[in-house]
C-alpha cells in the first residue's frame, strides 16, 4: 500500500504473529524485514533499480515501518538490492549502521540479498574487485552474505582479516549476532525441523485461516445492483484468470514465480469451479478466453453470454515476482481490455473480477461494467472466497490499501501535499485510498473529541457512532484521519492514524473509540529530525470532522 501507518501496523502484526514471545517455540520463526530501505521506490518503477529519496522523505515515509517492526522484535533485516541516492545499499554505512543500528536500535543481524555482495563489483562497479566488494559490504554493516553458488565470500573475507583490511572485532560482532539468534531459536539443541508440524500444512485450521483472510480482504469497487448474484442466475465465466490457481497465489508461493499450474493442489478450486460448486455446474458455463492455449472465440462466447443472465470476466496479471514482473505499461494488456469491451457490447450485465498485486489501469472498461471486484492475490482459498462474495454468502468488507489510478500520469497518493492538488490539479483517482463497498450501508454520527485544547502530555480520546442502515449484516472499516492544518514544512492533506473493523447486524449501532497521543501528530521537520509542533489539527472519520489545538 501507500500509507505509512497501515504498512507499519501490518509489519508489527506480522512480526508478532511469526515470532511470538518465544523464538524457541516449535511453531515460530525469525522474520526478516525486507528490503531495507527504499526498495519500493525505484525511479523507473522497475525491480532493483535506483531510488533517489531526500532525507526528509526517507525519514517520513520509508523508515517508520522498519522502526515499528524493529520495536516489535524483528530478528533480521535483508538489504535492498538496489541503490539509494547513488550508493548501493549493500555498501552504505550511513543506512546500515548510522540509521539502522544507532537510530533504530536494531540488534539482530543484517543479511544480503541474493548474490548482491558480488554485484558491488560486477553490476554496480563501486568495487574494483570481488575482494573489495566483500570488504565494502562487511564494513558497511552486512553480517551474513547470501552467496548461492560458492564460498568466495568467506575465502575473500578470511584474506581481508589476515591482511588487516577487516578487523577481527568486526567478524566477532557479526558472528555474535548470528550465534545469538541461533541460540534464541534453539538450533544448537534442536538443529532439525520438527517434522510432526508438517501435518498442520493444509490442515482444516490453516485452510480456514487462509479462507478468512481472503474473505476479509476482497474489495467491491463498483456495483449497480448486479451483485450479489441470484441463486438461480445463469452465469458465463471467462477471461484468462477464470480457471487458474497460480493467479490467485502468484510469486513466492508454490515456486519462485508461482506460475507452474501443474504443481498446485488438485483439490483447490479456481473461480469457475468455486462458482459451479455454489450455483451448480448447469448454471455456470466456462468459456475459455486468453488463457494458456485458448484464443478468443467471440462468436461462441457471445452466444453463451446471450443465453446467460450475467457474464463474469476474470482479468488480471499472470503470476510473477521480482524482475520478471517488470512492466513497461501500467495499463492492463490490450487483449484483456478488448475482451472486456466486446463482452460489454453484448448488453448483458458484466461483472469484472480483477486479480493482481498492483493496480493495473482498467479505466476504459470499468465505466461500462456493472460491477468490479478486486481480489488482489487472495491465496489458495481465493477462488472459494470470491465465489462466496459473488453469490452473497459473504458480504465484502475490504478497503483499498492504495489509491487506484485513473490514468498512467495521475499517480497522486491520498496523503498528497496541498500544492499537488492546486492550480487546477485534482486528486481524482479511479478509486480513492480506503474505498470499498458493501452489500449493506453504514451511517456515521456524533463524532466527539475529549479535548478542544490538548496538552502534549495528554491523550486525545475520539469516539464516533456507526450504524448499519441496510438489511444485511456487514463489516465496516472505520478509519481515523488527521490533518495538520499548519506546519513549518508542508503537511499532507490528511494521514491515516487509526482504524478499526467492526461487525454490525442490520440496524445495529456501535460506538467506536480511538486514542491518540502527541507522538501521532509528529513529523520530520526542517532539520530532518522528528518534531511535535503545537497548532491546529482536524480529525476526520467518514464525512464528519472536528478540530482541536495541540498546546
Amino acid at each position: 500500500g501507500e500509507d505509512v501507518y497501515l504498512a507499519s501496523e501490518l509489519g508489527r502484526a506480522y512480526v508478532i504473529g511469526s515470532q511470538g514471545t518465544n523464538l524457541n517455540a516449535p511453531d515460530k520463526v525469525a522474520v526478516s524485514l525486507k528490503h531495507y530501505v527504499g526498495y519500493s521506490f525505484p525511479m523507473s518503477g522497475k525491480d532493483r533499480t535506483q531510488a533517489w529519496i531526500p532525507e526528509r522523505m526517507l525519514r517520513e515515509y520509508f523508515l517508520p515501518m522498519f522502526q515499528t517492526a524493529i520495536a516489535a522484535g524483528a530478528a533480521t533485516v535483508m538489504v535492498n538490492s538496489g541503490e539509494v541516492n547513488g550508493i548501493p545499499v549493500h555498501s552504505d554505512r550511513f543506512l546500515l549502521n548510522d540509521i539502522l543500528r544507532d537510530e533504530l536500535q536494531f540488534k539482530g543481524f543484517v543479511v544480503s540479498d541474493w548474490e548482491d555482495v558480488k554485484r558491488l563489483h560486477t553490476r554496480d562497479r563501486v568495487a574494483d574487485s570481488p575482494k573489495e566488494a566483500v570488504r565494502m559490504a562487511v564494513m558497511a554493516g552486512i553480517d551474513m552474505s547470501m552467496v548461492p553458488l560458492d564460498f568466495s565470500f568467506y575465502e575473500l573475507l578470511l584474506e581481508l582479516v589476515k591482511e588487516g583490511a577487516v578487523p577481527q572485532s568486526r567478524i566477532d560482532e557479526a558472528v555474535g549476532r548470528i550465534l545469538k539468534l541461533k541460540f534464541e531459536l534453539g538450533l544448537f539443541e534442536n538443529p532439525y525441523p520438527n517434522r510432526s508440524l508438517k501435518a498442520k500444512f493444509a490442515s482444516a485450521e490453516f485452510t480456514e485461516a487462509s479462507l478468512a483472510a481472503a474473505r476479509e480482504s476482497i474489495t467491491l469497487l463498483k456495483n449497480d445492483g448486479v451483485l450479489p448474484l441470484s441463486k438461480s442466475a445463469k452465469v458465463v465465466v471467462t477471461g484468462p484468470m477464470a480457471a487458474s490457481l497460480s493467479v490467485l497465489n502468484s510469486g513466492w508461493t508454490i515456486t519462485w514465480q508461482g506460475d507452474n499450474e501443474a504443481l498446485y493442489p488438485k483439490n483447490k478450486l479456481n473461480i469457475v469451479q468455486a462458482l459451479q460448486a455454489k450455483l451448480g455446474a448447469e448454471q455456470v458455463v466456462h468459456v475459455p478466453a486468453l488463457a494458456s492455449g485458448h484464443a478468443v472465440e467471440m462468436p461462441a462466447l457471445t452466444n453463451a453470454i446471450n443465453h446467460a443472465d450475467v457474464a463474469i470476466v476474470c482479468l488480471g496479471e499472470k503470476a510473477y515476482c521480482e524482475t520478471p514482473g517488470n512492466i513497461d505499461n501500467l495499463a492492463l494488456e490490450e487483449t484483456q481490455l478488448t475482451l472486456a469491451k466486446e463482452i460489454i457490447k453484448t448488453g448483458k450485465p458484466v461483472v469484472l473480477v480483477f486479480l493482481g498485486g498492483r493496480p493495473r489501469l482498467i479505466t476504459e472498461v470499468v465505466e461500462g461494467a456493472n460491477a468490479l471486484v478486486l481480489g488482489y492475490l487472495p491465496g489458495m482459498e481465493g477462488g472459494r472466497a470470491l465465489a462466496e462474495v459473488l453469490v452473497g454468502e459473504v458480504n465484502p468488507s475490504g478497503k483499498l490499501p492504495f489509491t487506484y489510478p485513473r490514468h498512467a500520469n495521475a499517480l497522486m497518493c491520498y496523503d498528497h501535499k496541498p500544492l499537488e492538488a492546486a492550480e487546477g490539479n485534482k486528486y481524482a483517482p479511479l478509486f480513492p485510498f480506503g474505498f470499498g463497498l458493501s452489500y449493506t450501508t453504514f451511517a456515521y454520527r456524533d463524532l466527539k473529541l475529549s479535548h478542544e485544547n490538548l496538552p502534549q502530555n495528554a491523550q486525545l480520546q475520539v469516539s464516533i457512532m456507526v450504524k448499519n442502515t441496510g438489511n444485511r449484516a456487514g463489516k465496516e472499516v472505520v478509519p481515523l484521519y488527521v490533518t495538520d492544518l499548519y506546519g513549518s514544512v508542508s503537511r499532507p492533506v490528511k494521514q491515516l492514524k487509526r482504524f478499526a473493523k467492526i461487525s454490525l447486524a442490520p440496524a445495529e449501532e456501535q460506538e467506536v473509540k480511538f486514542v491518540l497521543a502527541a507522538e501521532d501528530l509528529s513529523f520530520i521537520g526542517r532539520e530532518n529530525k522528528r518534531i511535535i509542533e503545537p497548532g491546529q489539527f482536524k480529525i476526520t472519520i467518514g464525512e464528519l470532522s472536528q478540530t482541536f489545538t495541540l498546546k
